[in-house]
């Protein structure tokens, strides 16, 4: 029982929610008489109803995110139908901007905008106090910039169990200088540091608990840089085998006193998101957005070249100004420079950010509908935009996943190479095309794929072999044996043994036998496997 119940609904079950821990361990004297309940979008709504309820609640508040807006309307309008005297309170980046017309906003008695740290316990205060119980609270509460002096850092929330099986958060600043117009962190201005003393002794206690993988969720890591060296030089000096740090970085931003602490890590012990978006500089001038593509690309031939980072890379598709061949570029770009993962994002249209004044100018047209993905503009139609969807999930698939890293580079392997239909007969100007570029021949083997899978998800890991291994030997015509043996090498990296069954034919006896690559320690899968 609790007069106070934290919850919200998880993209996964490992994803633990941070921003909620945040919101217990400030709750000052009302701590004793709160809980947090975690639960994920894959369960049923009336079935969160029910654990909500048992624990017989004053007061609930709702983490609310792109990701569970709609399944947590559902959550809440039962709640409210059974027992419409619980206080229901909203907070989180989906409520935070153009509130008053949400529906799950209609369904609640308050909304907390904004950094709520504080402000929640100052509203519950308000709505347990027998006297202030009828006292007029506004049902939209913006929150105050909290200072991290005042904050109660979380990281003792973290459980046994969430240590054992979840992703633990942690973040040494918030807010971001720059101002991308697509992104909610754009709106986030000041940045501002957690103590970093502070900081350290938390890492410290999480170290001693047994975390080994830890995910910072600060937008721009690098922008300090006093500071971010001494938190690498911490976990430098306490480093173990399978300790992983996750960091979100600047990529024009890499001094020589970050390079040379990075340089020190182990291979796999660092990953690095980086948020590229686009190599157009049209296209940044319209977003606002400011990046050096020089300083970027020095910094990835240092990373891939003098150091072990797992670089993730991010790209956005339906920019304002960006067109498909335009994109394509910035693709092949950042192909030359070898991040092992690129992140082909299509543009969302997040509550709040400024990106909708080019709504008018370039057509801009987005699902209604979380995550509120772009549909078209004026420069890519809706059918184009379904191409590139298939080409980001397909990509994120069989490039990004791991499970192919020799294989991948074969598909573009015939760039430049004139085609024919295995008769001697040319190949049609489209085709070229298809071939001219890696963008464009891995859009080939997406257009491919998705007339013979006829999906974008679901598809089993030895059916996409298989069906890789079809369009590597027979579409594009390359060495049966040289592709065999080069899937097979991929399936071994990912600890698989068992021999498939159309590759057989084409194994010769050394490459039967080839020995597994070993990952290191316990990194993530994916990244070990890329790393192996």
């Amino acid at each position: 029982m609790a007069d106070i119940v934290l919850t919200t609904l998880n993209a996964k079950y490992i994803h633990a929610a941070f921003g909620l821990r945040y919101l217990l361990a400030n709750l000052g004297p009302l701590r004793p008489s709160a809980c947090l309940v975690e639960f994920d979008i894959n369960q049923r709504p009336l079935d969160i109803a029910e654990v909500l309820l048992a624990r017989r609640p004053k007061i609930i508040g709702f983490g609310i995110y792109i990701w569970n807006v709609e399944r947590t309307s559902e959550v809440i309008a039962a709640i409210k139908r059974l027992r419409p005297e619980i206080k229901i309170i909203l907070g989180g980046p989906e409520v935070s901007y153009e509130s008053e017309t949400q529906p799950i906003v209609a369904l609640a008695d308050h909304v907390i905008t904004g950094e709520a740290d504080l402000k929640f316990a100052e509203v519950c205060t308000q709505l347990l106090d027998d006297r202030a119980w009828n006292s007029v609270i506004p049902k939209l509460i913006p929150a105050e910039l909290p200072e991290f002096s005042k904050i109660v850092l979380p990281y003792d929330l973290y459980t046994g169990d969430d240590i054992a099986h979840r992703i633990i958060y942690v973040e040494a600043s918030r807010g971001c200088p720059f101002t991308c117009e697509f992104c909610l962190s754009s709106l986030d201005i000041p940045v501002r540091q957690v103590p970093l003393a502070a900081l350290l002794g938390e890492m410290q206690r999480l170290l001693d608990r047994g975390v080994k993988q830890f995910k910072f969720v600060d937008r721009t890591f690098n922008l300090n840089v006093a500071t971010s060296r001494a938190i690498l030089e911490f976990f430098l000096e306490r480093h173990r085998p399978g300790h992983f740090f996750h960091f979100e970085m600047i990529p024009d931003r890499l001094p020589e006193s970050l390079r040379e602490i990075i340089a020190r890590f182990p291979p796999g012990a660092l990953q690095f998101e980086v948020g590229v978006q686009t190599f157009n500089d049209e296209v940044s001038r319209l977003i606002s957005r400011r990046q050096n593509h020089e300083k970027l690309a020095d910094n990835f031939r240092f990373l891939r070249d003098e150091t072990g980072v797992h670089i993730h890379a991010d790209l956005i598709v339906g920019l304002p100004g960006e067109t498909v061949e335009s994109f394509a570029d910035g693709f092949d770009r950042l192909i030359a420079l070898h991040p092992q993962e690129i992140q082909v994002g299509i543009l969302k249209r997040l509550r709040g950010t400024p990106i909708v004044r080019h709504d008018d100018e370039w057509r801009m047209i987005y699902n209604p509908h979380p995550p509120y993905e772009m549909l078209s503009n004026r420069l890519i139609d809706f059918a184009t935009m379904q191409r590139l969807r298939r080409f980001a999930r397909y990509w994120d698939m069989v490039g990004n996943s791991g499970n192919f890293v020799e294989s991948t580079p074969l598909i573009w392997s015939r760039v430049g190479v004139p085609h024919s239909d295995g008769k001697g007969i040319p190949a049609t100007a489209e085709t070229e095309i298809q071939n001219r570029t890696p963008f464009h021949a891995f859009l080939r083997f997406s257009d491919w794929l998705h007339a013979r899978a006829g999906r974008t998800d679901g598809i089993a890991l030895m059916r996409l072999m298989e069906l890789l291994f079809d369009f590597l030997a027979v579409e594009i015509q390359l060495d049966p044996k040289f592709s065999a043996e080069t899937l097979w090498r991929d399936y071994k990296r990912s600890g698989h043994h068992d021999k498939p069954n159309f590759l057989k034919d084409f194994l010769s006896a050394e490459a039967a036998v080839i020995f597994a690559p070993k990952t290191k320690g316990t990194l993530p899968k994916r990244q070990a496997r890329h790393l192996a």
